[in-house]
């Protein structure tokens, strides 16, 4: 078996590394004539931009995709530079009209949108050309050496069960170098999908006939990031298998998360593409969904007539009606643990990373004032969007509410949930972004921590201390300090995951939905570790 599994890492090795190198293969460039057709297809205006492009990327020459990005990018400055001046020389002049007429010829979006067009339009070899073979190479070897790894751990393994013994000998699971290597790749992966998509066309080349077979359009940097998503947990998924194999609660609910992420998540929005609908998760609720009331979403589900108005439905019921209900009667882990994307992947790939989130006093307390901040911001950003949605005006009590979605959806949507909370799980945890930056699951544990029949009971009779609940905590809660109490663990940031309970070799913790009465316990006091309670006590 162990040498089934060294084959296995093995080909995972190979796959993994061609998938990294088609970055730096093929070449891009394009005709006059293919440009010609581009810069029509998108209206585009700027004679600058069509002059630079034509320059810079119509020639013999192969260029990589750096020189071909580069490129890109500095004739989409020249030109938005060019009038941008232009605009700034007839504000000074206030002469409006020409002021307004220079507008038409600004190229809206970033640079690496053009860029990452032109890509897709342009590009030649291996990758291109051999679509079948190369996703073979790279998913096809990658997915058969993962299996391969991980499927001998049914006979390995022996009994089922698990304890805590070796987690924190292993460079894999405890900040060593395979830890710190993972943490690399997944943050650059995320840096590169939301800054530099551009760099990665090759990469979306490999599952455009996944692309075209589902939703009868190419693939766009997202679909490749939601096949991935679904690919990586659904691997992952079989070690969840094998590992919680003895406990139903576990093999339940990651089939849940499962299929919630391909079927809602992934194969239902691409199936609406292809009817023409408006690509939409059903199953994702505001306020994690932060932009679903921005003006430009609300004005796509209008435009759709029935449809488009039955998701806006959907929406706000999802959100003030299903939401709350069922968190009173199921906790929070109805959706964190059951159904939410961000929280299946945390539950699969980030399940070898959950004993690294920090149980201190001090983390609690800043996961609080975090979280919290995130929500109150995704409130403030929302009621400015609706006023500007409704008023027509672009800006409220002189602050411009597209500044405010640009900071959002740089510094939460894309820093917080992609690089830091998927990215940082071999280093603080898979559940950093739950538990310190998703608005939902600070509204979710709002309403569990005081409206909820949702508790975990705890017999402290039979507790022998061994500390494998509070090491397997991803949420950071001591749990053995509650056990030995006797106490119910009611806290606002559980998601309900029950690792705690199936790691617990005497049976002392119970996932429950009780009455309300006698859930709260009457001193209940919310710790860390051993240090945090002595703090805790002398301050009192």
């Amino acid at each position: 078996m162990k040498i089934i599994q060294k084959v296995g890492l093995i080909i995972f090795l190979i796959g993994l590394s061609i998938f990294t190198a088609s970055i730096f293969t093929g070449s891009f460039n394009l005709t006059q004539t293919e440009l010609d057709t581009f810069i029509s297809e998108k209206g585009y205006k700027s004679e600058i931009l069509k002059e630079e492009l034509s320059k810079a990327i119509v020639t013999g020459e192969s260029l990589n995709i750096f020189q071909f990005s580069a490129k890109v990018r500095n004739a989409f400055k020249t030109s938005n530079n060019h009038y941008d001046a232009l605009i700034s020389k007839y504000n000074s002049e206030k002469n409006w009209t020409e002021k307004g007429k220079q507008y038409q010829y600004k190229i809206s979006g970033k640079p690496h949108s053009l860029s990452y067009a032109l890509a897709k339009k342009s590009g030649k070899g291996f990758i291109k050309e051999n679509q079948g073979l190369a996703w073979f190479l790279t998913f096809g070897l990658g997915i058969i050496g993962a299996l391969m790894f991980i499927v001998p751990n049914v006979i390995i393994l022996g009994p089922s069960g698990i304890k805590n013994d070796g987690v924190f000998l292993e460079a894999a699971t405890n900040r060593g170098w395979i830890g710190w290597f993972a943490f690399i790749f997944l943050v650059t992966f995320y840096i590169l999908l939301y800054f530099k998509p551009d760099l990665i066309v090759n990469w979306v080349y490999l599952v455009d006939p996944i692309s075209i077979f589902i939703s009868k359009k190419a693939a766009s940097q997202w679909f490749l990031y939601g096949f991935l998503y679904c690919v990586v947990m659904t691997v992952m998924a079989v070690r969840m298998y094998i590992k919680y194999r003895h406990n139903k609660y576990q093999i339940l609910r990651t089939t849940s998360v499962l299929f919630f992420q391909i079927v809602f998540a992934f194969l239902i929005p691409e199936i609406l593409v292809r009817f023409e609908k408006p690509w939409y998760d059903f199953k994702n609720a505001f306020p994690l969904d932060y932009d679903f009331f921005f003006k430009w979403n609300l004005n796509e589900l209008l435009a759709n007539g029935t449809f488009g108005l039955f998701i806006l439905i959907w929406g706000v019921i999802l959100t003030i009606v299903v939401v709350p209900v069922m968190v009173y009667f199921f906790g929070k882990r109805w959706y964190c643990s059951w159904v939410c994307g961000c929280g299946g992947l945390a539950e699969t790939l980030g399940d070898p990373y959950r004993q690294l989130s920090s149980k201190t006093l001090l983390s609690w307390r800043v996961e609080r004032i975090v979280i919290h901040s995130v929500l109150i911001f995704v409130l403030v950003m929302t009621g400015f969007a609706l006023y500007t949605f409704f008023s027509g005006a672009s800006e409220l009590i002189g602050i411009k509410t597209q500044i405010i979605q640009d900071i959002y959806g740089f510094l939460i949507g894309s820093i917080f949930a992609g690089v830091i909370g998927t990215g940082f799980y071999p280093i603080f945890g898979n559940r950093v972004w739950c538990r310190f930056g998703c608005p939902l699951a600070a509204y979710l544990g709002f309403i569990q921590r005081f409206k909820s029949r949702f508790r975990i009971t705890t017999n402290g009779g039979q507790c022998i201390s061994c500390g494998n609940c509070s090491t397997y905590c991803e949420q950071g809660i001591d749990v053995r300090s509650y056990a030995q109490k006797g106490e119910n663990i009611v806290r606002s940031s559980c998601v309900g995951c029950g690792i705690c309970s199936a790691v617990c070799p005497r049976g002392v913790l119970k996932l429950e939905n009780g009455p309300e009465n006698g859930r709260i316990n009457p001193t209940e006091i919310l710790l860390g570790n051993d240090v945090d309670l002595m703090n805790f006590l002398n301050k009192k």
